[in-house]
């Protein structure tokens, strides 16, 4: 099912329905905007009739140069049965050539008071977040000294237990047990609830308690941009794990790399204040200052000097 439909921008952005009434359900299936230009001066070979078109100052000055035929045609040409919508901007006049060729095929034409490049950079930043690729990840999200943390592990191990423990320290709880988590960017993904879960904790044992009625507004948040994942795994004796922090694991979320740590869990391990330690950490090796390097670069010298001294 289409994710955003003209419908939605009118009641977004208070646009105003002028024509096309019957095409508002239409879907929107890309963020990028044109302003045609080049196809108002006759130009459709490359036309990207799929977009919202939007209709400035610049465009509608030099449409009413045009001949009543060209006017006609070229406004015909704008009106596909794809085309999703068309904007005009600053609360221009619409052409009654543009309000005809609309009702022919049913393109709504809308009619918004702002400034074009204005809109533009409005309509832009929500379609984006609203047609990003999205993913549903099983794991709990909180927020932790602004670092937004991804827990992650296998059912039972303490992920909602652990996230219960962070929120009672202060932390603002995201998610519980489903992550929705959309790319709005390169690399920034975003991580929120479903709205059918949104601010409750499983604990078991306990059951669903409400976060927000429990702990107070402050407990939580809507969304948080994901940039530390901690895999919690059940202690392997046999396994070597990472104990000066020198090797940086990644995981791939959609086309995103993030930072992954992977923490075992063994009774009498605090794993709150663990991950607590864990965000700060990384915050800090965000800031250039790298304990695991700076040990490092100590000890080589230690080994260095100490060589010295033997020869």
């Amino acid at each position: 099912m289409a994710k955003v439909r003209t419908e939605d921008l009118i009641e977004k952005f208070h646009l105003e329905l002028l024509s096309g009434e019957e095409g508002v359900h239409r879907p929107i299936v890309t963020s990028d905007l044109s302003r045609p230009g080049l196809e108002v001066a006759g130009y459709f070979d490359y036309y990207p009739a799929e977009r919202i078109q939007l209709l400035g100052k610049t465009e509608l000055t030099f449409f009413q140069k045009l001949s009543e035929k060209e006017k006609s045609d070229r406004m015909a040409g704008l009106c596909q049965d794809i085309t999703p919508g068309i904007i005009v901007t600053r609360g221009l006049e619409v052409p009654d050539e543009l309000i005809e060729a609309s009702r022919r095929e049913g393109v709504p034409i809308m009619r918004s008071s702002m400034k074009t490049t204005r809109l533009s950079s409005r309509l832009t930043n929500y379609l984006e977040g609203k047609l990003a690729p999205t993913t549903a990840i099983h794991g709990v999200l909180v927020d932790i000294y602004g670092v937004g943390v991804l827990i992650m592990g296998k059912s039972g191990v303490g992920k909602s237990e652990t996230a219960l423990e962070l929120v009672k320290r202060g932390h603002r709880l995201v998610a519980d047990d489903c992550v929705e988590i959309r790319q709005e960017d390169e690399d920034t993904l975003v991580g929120s609830a479903p709205e059918l879960i949104e601010h409750l904790l499983e604990i078991r044992g306990l059951g669903i308690i409400n976060v927000m009625t429990l702990f107070g507004a402050g407990a939580v948040r809507s969304f948080k941009r994901i940039t530390l994942c901690i895999n919690l795994e059940l202690w392997d004796p046999t396994k070597q794990y990472d104990r000066l922090g020198l090797d940086e694991e990644k995981m791939r979320i959609i086309d995103t790399n993030i930072t992954q740590l992977t923490i075992p869990v063994r009774p009498g391990r605090n794993l709150a204040v663990i991950i607590e330690v864990a965000a700060m950490n990384f915050r800090l090796k965000r800031m250039g200052v790298n304990a695991a390097q700076q040990f490092t670069e100590k000890l080589n010298h230690v080994i260095v000097d100490a060589d010295k001294e033997l020869d």
